[in-house]
């Protein structure tokens, strides 16, 4: 009887791609988001089940995290409903490290969200030249604005190979 797998040593080239899950308080947060936009939102269906949207995404100065949408589309409404969502945060690549972040959600339409939508532009782009043309656009569109105040959060999350399969 084995007491489980041979362990593999530290200069196996396995070991440069161990999993590792960094606990991060709200400032390590907001430092881990800088510049990772492409999110994954889940809000919840009417029969409970989920329901995902790819989203473009920021967290603001103030630590909401912030999604421009339209009303009509099923994010808003399920958000409106029950406020209750989680983000996925991803890198550019897929092994990238992650985070999923638990809040309450908030849908604030046109003209409330002009503020908040230079809050979003400039967590994503940085300023713009005109913020009343961009306000104006974004009631022009009929936009909308999801803001999520953040009520937990995993570990900064790296998948790979678990590190009990190497030496000590």
């Amino acid at each position: 009887m084995t007491d489980g797998p041979k362990k593999l040593p530290k200069d196996d080239p396995r070991a440069a791609h161990q999993a590792s899950d960094v606990p991060v308080d709200l400032a390590g947060l907001a430092g881990h988001l800088q510049g990772k936009n492409r999110w994954v939102l889940a809000t919840t269906r009417r029969d409970g089940r989920p329901q995902m949207s790819l989203v473009t995404g920021g967290m603001t100065a103030d630590r909401k995290l912030a999604i421009s949408t339209y009303p009509e589309r099923v994010k808003a409404r399920n958000a409106r409903r029950d406020p209750h969502v989680s983000v996925a945060v991803l890198g550019d690549e897929f092994n990238d490290s992650w985070v999923q972040i638990d809040g309450e959600a908030t849908v604030i339409d046109m003209p409330e969200a002009g503020d908040g939508f230079v809050e979003y532009f400039r967590c994503i782009s940085g300023e713009h030249p005109d913020w009343d043309e961009y306000r104006q656009a974004m009631a022009d569109q009929g936009k909308c604005l999801i803001l999520i105040e953040p009520t937990r959060w995993s570990p900064v999350s790296t998948g790979g190979f678990p590190p009990s399969l190497f030496e000590d």
